[in-house]
């Protein structure tokens, strides 16, 4: 009798294993076998991280194997196991590979086909294409979409975490509990001492240190050491951990009514201010999103303000940017002054440190939460309810998309809903970060995720006239190494335009995004179908891109640049100062956070910039969905070129102060994951 060799293997995670019964079936194409017990006496099988083999031997040939089934039986207590893959070894010495990396639970059975990548068209038999039709009806089932808040990207229909599928959630709960971990960290950096301190003001700048972790010769003490130079603060809007709001400035607006008088002293080429600007040394940045969100009011003691300020900034001789005039509010007049470097010390440090805050709360909330988090969590959902696992491109998106929808879910439970954690220190927390998500989805568009076109739209695409713009040139070679690994894979599957046109699973996958993720905004430009295998190649770049890369350069960065509290406050506690001559270091302190609102802060910062236990960065795919040697090799050379990107970056950041390291593929994590 015909007799198949069954290996079986169980992830190492913990709690991975079980001691439940297992029975497999086998289905060729030439029969069934029966269901047999996985057991061998006197061993204790499936155990966490072990790789078991079992002989199952049948009545007659059963042909090409296409399925087998696993099924899960409790014997004791419910138990739930984690398996990884099975391989067969058929009678006439063939090996065929059966991926699943899932987790099953209770009393259930899964269903493998083995891991060769097939569109639908390749599915000839109706067992195969009821199998794909089976698992995608179930998957849409169980991936169901849902408003969190009006005009938001659709989100998981889930109310927390323990609600989600227990193959998205994170394998420890406690290690993504943010109350935990901010706590956690408060402990860590010794700050738990003030962090109940709230109304109770720092008294200079210096008192500041008593809770600023000291870690020389890093980012975060140079920022210390450097914040208030205006070199520092226009060197963060190329390379801080919010570089995406820079511009070159093409006409100053009418809404900011800059002179020459004004800024002559700090122009350097004896040219005028419009002269500079049509040589396109002049830069804008301009918060006007925040014009007319309302600021937190969770706390009656404490009155809390938000600013939209506009920032002209300029490229000296030594092709450092520096800013050169400051308006708090986005109405001229005589009530909303424009600050400028020759003003009063004072005057001008608190207006800087107005337009940090600011940036700080469009980074947190749109270059991060939206941009990056809401996204990707609508490009998961949809590839899990329209793609099925032999699907290729879901073999490709699935290691970009581990535990973005968990640190989401768990987010609006824990961090950014009503009375969060968002709320204690944040400005814009009560319901302004809401507020601010709902008028940037007119601006976040397919474009605007294309790296190098946004780069370009925004005029900041020349190496020669922006030399230290490391975001830029970091970000494009990331940006190119994904789209070439993309192209090959989709070359390997698609072998012309019209397959891509005929894929109806990847059609429903686009549309999906377009309906649900942008809302069928026409205006959004994200396209309703893909008709070609090079606009799909540039569709995959961007979700590659925004889950790893993007997310990386906006979020790890966050202690480092966020950490001194004056370089980036989470709050201001006085209104913006509305006359020039009257700023003094003790209106300053009494702006900048209280100290148990800086405690949260810090706490926040640290936690959100370190990478998860057993992180796996980009290029890292030890989950082998992929089973075909072309594809391994694609993935090969894509480490490859990953690995020279590290060399350069290494190379150029060596004897730097301000190293610039967050799009260096060794610290991007493959998806959205913190």
């Amino acid at each position: 009798m015909p007799s198949y060799t069954v290996t079986v293997a169980t992830g190492s995670q913990w709690f991975a294993g079980t001691d439940d019964y297992v029975y497999l079936s086998l289905e060729g194409t030439s029969g069934c076998s029966e269901r047999h017990l996985l057991d061998k006496p006197f061993y204790n099988d499936f155990e966490r991280g072990a790789v078991d083999s079992y002989d199952v031997t049948v009545e007659e040939d059963l042909g090409e194997i296409q399925l087998i089934k696993i099924e899960k039986r409790k014997y004791w207590y419910q138990d739930d196991w984690y398996l990884k893959y099975i391989t067969v070894k058929t009678p006439m010495g063939d090996y065929l590979e059966f991926p699943c990396y899932r987790w099953i639970t209770d009393e259930r059975e899964i269903v493998l086909r083995d891991g060769r990548a097939k569109l639908p068209r390749d599915d000839k038999t109706q067992i195969l294409k009821q199998h794909r039709r089976k698992e995608l009806e179930t998957r849409q089932k169980t991936y169901r979409w849902k408003e969190w808040h009006p005009g938001f990207p659709l989100s998981i229909d889930a109310h927390s975490h323990s609600d989600l599928p227990r193959d998205i959630q994170f394998d420890n709960e406690k290690g993504i509990d943010f109350i935990l971990n901010y706590s956690k960290a408060m402990e860590n950096l010794y700050v738990n001492r003030f962090m109940h301190m709230f109304q109770s003001s720092w008294s200079d700048f210096a008192d500041f240190e008593r809770i600023f972790v000291r870690i020389s010769n890093t980012i975060s003490e140079y920022v210390m050491q450097h914040w208030k130079e205006d070199f520092m603060f226009g060197y963060q809007f190329l390379n801080g951990c919010n570089p995406v709001l820079i511009r070159r400035c093409t006409e100053i607006p009418k809404k900011f009514p800059v002179t020459m008088d004004m800024v002559e002293c700090s122009l350097e080429r004896n040219l005028t201010l419009e002269e500079e600007v049509k040589q396109g040394n002049i830069f804008i940045v301009d918060y006007e999103l925040l014009d007319g969100v309302d600021a937190n009011k969770t706390d009656p003691c404490t009155i809390q303000y938000l600013a939209a300020p506009i920032c002209l900034l300029y490229k000296n001789l030594e092709n450092k940017i520096v800013p050169i005039a400051i308006q708090l509010g986005q109405k001229p007049g005589p009530d909303n002054p424009i600050f400028l470097p020759s003003d009063a010390t004072y005057d001008w440090l608190l207006a800087k440190i107005w337009v940090r805050s600011s940036d700080f709360h469009i980074h947190q909330t749109v270059t991060h939460l939206l941009r990056t988090h809401l996204v990707s969590e609508v490009f998961s959902i949809a590839m899990f309810r329209q793609l099925p696992a032999v699907h290729p491109l879901f073999k490709l998106l699935v290691p970009h998309m581990r535990f973005t929808i968990a640190i989401n879910t768990k987010a609006r439970e824990q961090l950014i809903c009503e009375c969060g954690l968002f709320d204690k220190a944040n400005a814009t927390g009560g319901g302004g970060h809401v507020q601010m998500v709902q008028k940037a989805m007119k601006d976040l568009t397919y474009s605007s995720l294309c790296f190098p076109e946004e780069i370009k739209a925004k005029g900041m695409d020349s190496k020669e006239d922006i030399p230290y713009y490391y975001y830029r040139d970091d970000g494009i070679k990331v940006w190119e190494a994904v789209k070439s690994f993309a192209e090959d894979v989709i070359h390997i599957y698609y072998e012309s335009d019209e397959v891509v046109c005929e894929d109806v699973e990847l059609q429903a996958f686009v549309k999906d995004i377009y309906v649900y993720g942008m809302r069928g905004v026409k205006a959004s430009g994200f396209p309703k179908a893909i008709r070609t295998r090079e606009k799909l190649a540039e569709y995959l770049t961007v979700i590659i891109f925004t889950t790893s890369a993007q997310h990386a350069a906006v979020n790890f960065g966050q202690y480092d640049w966020c950490s001194w509290i004056p370089n980036a406050p989470p709050t201001m506690r006085r209104p913006p100062p509305t006359e020039k001559g009257t700023v003094t270091i003790e209106q300053i302190v009494e702006s900048l956070p209280d100290r148990g609102r800086s405690c949260w802060h810090l706490g926040a910062v640290w936690a959100l910039s370190q990478f998860q236990d057993n992180e796996l960065f980009l290029g890292m795919y030890p989950d082998e969905h992929f089973v075909e040697k072309p594809v391994k090799e694609a993935m090969a050379k894509f480490r490859k070129n990953l690995d020279e990107i590290v060399n350069t970056i290494t190379e150029r950041n060596k004897n730097k102060k301000l190293p610039y390291y967050y799009l260096s593929p060794d610290r991007i994590p493959n998806s959205v994951a913190v």
